[in-house]
């Protein structure tokens, strides 16, 4: 896909992030010398053609005091696991809740939910609560914390 010259400064000028200001599309286009209505009308377009899939916010949990960081792993019947992941995924607490494959025999999981904690306490009770969701579907679980800090990036050109 070819990109015009003002989609290229536009991701350019995002690509680190929208400004932390109470009105980050003025000054985007401040920046590129358009209206606040220019760069809501592209990032549409660019959102419907699919070569932005979203806009979102990621929070550094770290400096939010969320220093217990954990990927529950869970060993969810298949008929269920859709239906219970969703429930899962609305949870507070829980930033992402997904379905990947299992790898038998080594690895049983097929719902993962990412927690944060200020402590692995307040994880370990969190997780406690999906267990009880999840009830008698759930086969086993895991939690698998954090030991780094990822830097997480979004679309470069």
């Amino acid at each position: 896909m070819h990109l015009a010259e003002f989609d290229r400064l536009l991701i350019a000028a995002t690509q680190s992030g929208l400004p932390l200001v109470a009105r980050p599309y003025e000054a985007v286009g401040a920046m590129l010398g358009v209206s606040s209505d220019a760069v809501r009308e592209r990032f549409a377009a660019l959102l419907e053609s699919g070569l932005v899939r979203r806009i979102g916010a990621v929070p550094n949990h770290y400096r939010l005091g969320y220093s217990a960081n954990g990927m529950t792993v869970w060993d969810v019947d298949d008929a269920r696991v859709d239906e219970l992941g969703e429930r899962v995924g609305a949870l507070p607490g829980v930033s992402h809740c997904y379905r990947r494959p299992r790898e038998l025999p080594r690895w049983p999981y097929n719902l993962f939910a990412m927690l944060h904690g200020r402590s692995r306490a307040e994880v370990v009770d969190q997780a406690a609560r999906i267990e009880a969701l999840l009830g008698a579907a759930c086969r086993g679980h895991d939690i698998l914390y954090s030991t780094a800090i990822l830097k997480k990036t979004g679309l470069r050109i």
